[in-house]
């Protein structure tokens, strides 16, 4: 497929260039055996985790803020430092006594250091550097989209390269994954997330007050409900569609669902905060438009890497990672997509979607195999809230300017 020879020829010169990455030896520990010890304090979930290099897991423990936040509404950023707080300790001894390891055993610890929520990505880091120091331990700081990214490779063997897109509550990106700290950027959200889209519409909604979902999250509470919804109710449009490029926004979107919610309020008769009778309705058509637009952009992700050649021919494989690739809606619309192109379609299993310390202490072993940023303990580090994954190549794509075959997005219930 010669769309653009001239361009192809420039994006090669680009593939070129890597990021340097200093690394150290692991301190004159020994070889065989290591051990390494994930923290994980990104958002609202504390984490930690005990691995072997082999990728056996010996001990977690995972504490949730999901209740409290649903309480007040949203993640308040100051009350998830405060629980970090509280209970980080707790949960990283809980990890080593499960593996029964003591400080002594490790080869070194990883902790989420970007990107995310700086006070709680500042509890972990401020853990962890009193942690290293005091048993003399190598660091890996760990760049928490990294570690979505490469949680399969723990589980089944997936060879580089392969296309990732990663979607949670705070990001949204497709990247070609070349190696363990090696990625090209193809796409990201120009706006919020499609996790904190289906979060804000559920809760304009009010589904916390719905008697099915009390208890779930706003995605959570969505996925349910529009399993008995009809999305065809409330045709909403897919952002993004005459841009011809693989980034995402969904701040329009929510914008849609608000400005139908109020009309379906009024025709009603009915204050904010009471549940709409079209509720399962609302859900989804919001469901559908996310999955819909996630499934186009990687479309196009697929066909530019085809046509530049940054996947292999054969048996090429997209990984669908972060908490919301744990939407089995979300996972059919992509199924759709690797059908039509030839991918083959990996996702972790739901509990590995979410946060949580296996998959930061996964990504400290690969580091740690490869000799890759392990730095000294009293290598001083800071936490980064905002931190772009690989080499940016969305101008690239862009310029490609790939219009997308069409795909019937009739996606099973």
């Amino acid at each position: 497929m010669n769309m653009f020879p001239t361009k192809v020829t420039i994006l090669h010169r680009l593939l070129r260039f890597r990021h340097p990455c200093w690394s150290c030896p692991s301190l004159g520990r020994a070889p065989c055996s290591r051990l390494v010890l994930g923290i994980e304090t990104s958002c609202d979930d504390t984490g930690a985790a005990v691995m072997d290099e082999t990728g056996g897991l010996l001990g977690e423990s995972l504490h949730s803020q999901k209740q409290v936040h649903l309480r007040t509404g949203g993640i308040i950023p100051t009350v998830a430092q405060q629980l970090h707080r509280d209970n980080i300790e707790r949960v990283v001894q809980e990890a080593l006594e499960r593996s029964g390891t003591d400080p002594s055993r490790l080869s070194a610890v990883a902790t989420t250091v970007k990107p995310g929520l700086g006070l709680s990505l500042g509890v972990g880091l401020e853990f962890s550097q009193r942690f290293v120091r005091q048993h003399n331990l190598p660091f890996i700081p760990i760049h928490h989209m990294e570690a979505h990214a490469l949680t399969v490779r723990m589980l089944q063997p997936v060879a580089f390269p392969f296309l990732v897109l990663l979607v949670s509550g705070g990001h949204s990106l497709l990247a070609v994954a070349r190696g363990v700290d090696d990625f090209l950027l193809l796409g990201h959200t120009l706006d919020e997330a499609p996790g904190d889209t289906l979060d804000k519409v559920a809760r304009r909604l009010s589904l916390i007050e719905h008697p099915q979902c009390s208890t779930l999250s706003g995605g959570q509470a969505i996925e349910l409900l529009a399993k008995d919804g009809d999305r065809t109710r409330f045709p909403l449009r897919t952002p993004m569609g005459q841009t011809y490029d693989c980034c995402f926004s969904f701040a329009g979107l929510r914008n849609q669902v608000n400005m139908l919610i109020v009309k379906e309020e009024a025709e009603e008769g009915i204050e904010p905060g009471t549940l709409l009778s079209c509720v399962k309705d609302i859900a989804a058509a919001t469901q559908h438009t996310v999955a819909s637009h996630l499934a186009k952009r990687t479309h196009r992700a697929i066909l530019f890497c085809k046509a530049t050649g940054l996947l292999p021919s054969g048996a090429p494989t997209l990984v669908l990672s972060g908490g919301v690739a744990s939407n089995q809606y979300i996972r059919k619309a992509l199924t759709l997509i690797t059908d039509a192109t030839g991918l083959r379609l990996l996702c972790p299993p739901a509990k590995l979607c979410t946060d949580n310390g296996v998959m930061i202490a996964w990504n400290g072993v690969e580091r740690l195999r490869e000799g890759k940023g392990i730095l000294r303990p009293y290598v001083d580090v800071s936490y980064e809230p905002k931190a772009r994954l690989g080499v940016d190549m969305t101008a690239a794509v862009k310029a490609a300017a790939i219009r997308l075959p069409s795909v019937r997005m009739k996606i099973p219930d």
